[in-house]
């Protein structure tokens, strides 16, 4: 398994610190507002990675931290007249209730940044013993030009930072490059105790704290959006590192921004969608099978007409996957035959392209193509194969389902064909044969009433290989 690591800048071979074991970190949101889904696509993106690496058989121990303290969030609270606490609270509920719709799995841990604020000021305290950070005034500072290794994720060098810098340093302040580790409280503010007096850490230390209380020094991964590289993930290391000495992580992912007129979506530009707005109008499997259908480090274009298409080819997957179902219950009991068996050997070919995709840099746009091929293949096999013995429809329906389910895309819900618990259902199957009768009988006429009649039903008619089957728009 190969995977780009933003740090050295190339492919690697993945190679956990511990064999079979993977220890990833993730930065998660800054809970102020409901997450858009360009936040989605990040929290997507790293779901498919760990269930794909929990296929593969590593162990997963997976921490996605909370900012539930920051000037946004302070902002936002004194726009409501309420507390922090309260803001923080409620998106962080939201946040979660999103995840679980987008089928993201639960992290192994979520910690929040103002239930870690002893091992943030115990880290704090450690940089300044190792003389990598200073107090003036009650702000605690890093010193970027300490550490030597500053740069080394992003590529950028601290000379031309500092020359590119185009404010004053702000008094107390050693350097422009320095960064805040421990902030004096504001009047109204939220406030910790601290050896340089009350306040609050600073936005990178936090990751830090969390990344060494949860997982230990040294860690396999570590992830978020690609424009956390600079300044969050390199002051992560610069901080962790200076402590340690050691590596903080073996391998850097980041996942490319999703865009908006070509612009990158982003709350403080305001041209974002909620992933609550968009789920108003697109389901939110369609929106979790559009965001894997790119290459994650690549960007993507978010807009109505690409949900529509997404939706479509979910849609070929799920019918495909109905009609087997639908198959299965008329199939014979009879052994499976010796062409069937080539078929299943054949139909293997997609289950190992699915593979290669995935081994090569997590790559779930290849991933979904061969999910594609498969389906195409299962349509004609269906087409062609007239009588088929149940355990070879059980081979194609476990060969898809389990290439589906890897990447946490649900085909069996919400658009199956049938619904037997609807009241109307029996209605609608009464229809339906009506309407085959009266088209065998040349009526079109009657065939063309009853199918408007179903259409102002909110049912969708699909001719199929098995015949005709039905599904709710």
């Amino acid at each position: 398994m190969k995977v780009y690591n933003t740090l050295k800048k190339q492919k690697e071979e993945l190679s956990p610190i511990t064999p079979g074991k993977i220890k990833m970190y993730t930065c998660g949101q800054t809970v102020y507002n409901d997450i858009h889904v360009g936040n989605a696509r990040f929290y997507v993106v790293f779901d498919a990675i760990r269930r794909y690496l929990e296929y593969s058989d590593y162990e997963v121990e997976f921490v996605q931290n909370f900012t539930d303290i920051d000037d946004k969030i302070i902002d936002k609270a004194r726009e409501e007249n309420c507390d922090a606490d309260n803001i923080a609270s409620r998106y962080i509920t939201h946040t979660l209730e999103d995840l679980k719709a987008l089928n993201v799995l639960p992290a192994t841990v979520n910690p929040c940044a103002t239930k870690e604020v002893p091992e943030i000021i115990t880290l704090i305290q450690e940089l300044i013993s190792k003389d990598f950070a200073y107090e003036n005034g009650g702000t605690v500072y890093y010193n970027v030009a300490k550490f030597h290794g500053y740069g080394k994720l992003s590529g950028k060098k601290i000379d031309e930072l500092e020359a590119g810098a185009r404010v004053e340093v702000e008094p107390g302040k050693e350097s422009p490059m320095d960064f805040v580790l421990w902030k004096p409280a504001k009047p109204g503010e939220p406030k910790w105790d601290s050896p340089w007096g009350e306040g609050r850490p600073g936005w990178h230390i936090e990751c830090s704290a969390m990344v060494r209380k949860y997982l230990g020094e040294e860690i396999d991964i570590h992830g978020g959006g690609v424009d956390l590289i600079f300044p969050h993930h390199e002051n992560e290391i610069a901080q962790s590192e200076a402590v340690t000495g050691k590596d903080l992580a073996k391998c850097w992912i980041h996942c490319g921004i999703l865009t908006t007129d070509h612009k990158k979506m982003s709350k403080s530009r305001g041209n974002f969608h909620t992933f609550r707005e968009v789920a108003e109008n697109h389901s939110p499997e369609i929106i979790r099978f559009y965001l894997l259908s790119g290459h994650y480090r690549m960007p993507m274009e978010f807009n109505d007409a690409v949900l529509v298409s997404a939706g479509q080819g979910l849609l070929r997957i799920k019918t495909c996957r109905a009609n087997l179902v639908h198959a299965l219950g008329e199939a014979s009991d009879k052994a499976i035959s010796e062409k069937e068996s080539a078929f299943l050997s054949e139909g293997a070919a997609f289950h190992r392209a699915f593979i290669k995709a995935m081994d090569d840099d997590f790559n779930t746009a290849d991933g979904i193509t061969a999910i594609f091929e498969l389906v195409k293949f299962i349509n004609t096999r269906l087409a062609q194969e007239k009588e088929c013995s149940r355990a070879f429809l059980a081979g194609l329906l476990d060969e898809l389902s389990e290439l589906s389910d890897i990447l946490g895309i649900e085909i069996t819900q919400a658009d199956e064909p049938r619904d037997e618990n609807t009241d109307d259902s029996a209605k609608i199957e009464e229809l339906i044969d009506a309407r085959q009768t009266a088209r065998k009988e040349k009526n079109f006429a009657e065939a063309d009433r009853i199918r408007d009649e179903l259409v102002n039903m909110g049912i969708v008619l699909e001719d199929t290989p098995g015949g005709v089957r039905w599904r709710r728009a």
